[in-house]
Parts: C-alpha cells; structure tokens; sequence
C-alpha cells in the first residue's frame, strides 16, 4: 500500500491517502498508536461509529494507523454552515458519549468506569452518508463518564471565548443545549469539571490563548450547569 499525497493536517497528525478506501494517520511528537488501535478495535466490535481499521501500510511506523476514508462534513462545519443547528448538534453529541459510556470498560475492573474519549468535540465528528463517525481516539482512557462530558464541555467553552472565532456567541448556545442534554446522564459535576480543567491544563498541544481562558471557560460551563462559577477555578 504505498503512501499518497498529504490530504491535511492537524495540531498532533498528519493524514496522507492511500490506495482504495484508506488513509494513513501518522502521528507527530512520538505518538505510538497501539493503545489507540486497540480502542478503536474493541468499539467497533461492539458497534460504536468510528473509522473501520484497515491494513498497515509499507514500512509501517509506530505512530502510523490506518483508518477509513469518511466522505462527509464534520459537524462543525455542518453547524457553521448551517445545515444542522445547535439543538440538533447538541443532541448527537450527547447521544454519541451516551452511546459511548454504555460500553463496558475494556481493561478497567472498576464497575463504574468506561472508556472515554475526552476530545469529543464537532471536529470529531463526521457527518458520514452512512451515520456519524468519532474520529482521533489519541487521548482516550478509562474512567468516570462525567470526566469526558466535563471535558467536552470544557473545550467548547474554550472555543466560544476564542474572539477570533466569529461563532462565539452561537457556540456557547450550543454548549447550552448540550448541558441541558448532560442533565439526564448525570449532568457535569464540580469535581468532574475541576478535574478536566487539571487535565486540560497538562496538556502540552493548548494554544497560548487557550490556556489563558482556560479557567474562564470552566467558570462557564459551572454557570451554564447552574453551579458557582468560583467553586471550579484551579
């Protein structure tokens, strides 16, 4: 399977074609991706959207995975341009981590934990013909499923306060809708929401400017879940 041309890239990966209905995923920064195959593998055998895995290409990297090609606008694009409002976007992406936190844990003996994705954001979701799509499983793990609403959440957040980003306003309605949605799952908790901050915080790919709203969009999101603002900052 040779490597074709490089079709865009991203904060941590670059994405190459392949022959037939693939591309390859080659991560940047040292990036293995056995931890992320091995994920990916276990939700499609148990019927959760994401790309289907496919062959390793020539002279595979550790940091390399090959996945499906998805035709289709991610939801972000699909909510700038107006084809899906922010009801309808808020409804899938809590459908999407409902969906996902009501697969058992693959390695964790803890009952209560799942796997998490803790990206789940609208550039991670394509809008495929056949269904939505989850993409980029780099940061999963295991754990509590309020941790990966508080941390979709929280970056939305960042989002919205970001004044390059001309949607602000429409973002934080969509954060709305979606806290509203979280509440019937266990909504986003204090200490859920104060750990993603931490988590968010060690995260070395943040832009300057996200890390300096970063207690300001958690003040948000405790505000939009009706909590004190001030009982979530760092």
């Amino acid at each position: 399977m040779d490597i074709g041309p490089l079709l865009g890239s991203g904060r941590t990966a670059d994405v190459y074609a392949l022959d037939g209905p693939w591309v390859l995923r080659r991560y940047r920064h040292g990036f293995d991706t056995t931890g992320e195959l091995a994920v990916m593998s276990y939700l499609a055998a148990s019927g959760f959207p994401v790309p289907r895995i496919g062959p390793p290409a020539e002279d595979a990297l550790p940091t390399d995975l090959v996945v499906q090609r998805i035709t289709g606008p991610t939801l972000a694009e699909a909510l700038l341009a107006g084809a899906v409002t922010e009801d309808e976007g808020a409804d899938l992406l809590a459908r999407l981590l409902r969906e996902l936190h009501a697969i058992p844990a693959r390695l964790s003996q803890d009952p209560e934990d799942r796997i998490l994705h803790l990206d789940l954001h609208p550039e991670n979701v394509i809008l495929a013909p056949e269904g939505a799509r989850v993409i980029d499983w780099l940061t999963t793990r295991e754990g509590p499923p309020a941790l990966d609403r508080a941390m979709t959440s929280l970056i939305l957040a960042q989002v919205s306060l970001d004044p390059a980003f001309t949607a602000g306003a429409r973002l934080r309605d969509l954060l709305a809708a979606l806290l509203t949605r979280f509440e019937a799952d266990g909504g986003v908790p204090g200490d859920a929401l104060a750990r993603a901050t931490a988590l968010r915080a060690q995260d070395p790919q943040l832009t300057a400017h996200e890390t300096a709203v970063l207690d300001e969009a958690s003040a948000l999101v405790a505000s939009l879940s009706g909590g004190d603002p001030a009982h979530f900052r760092r």
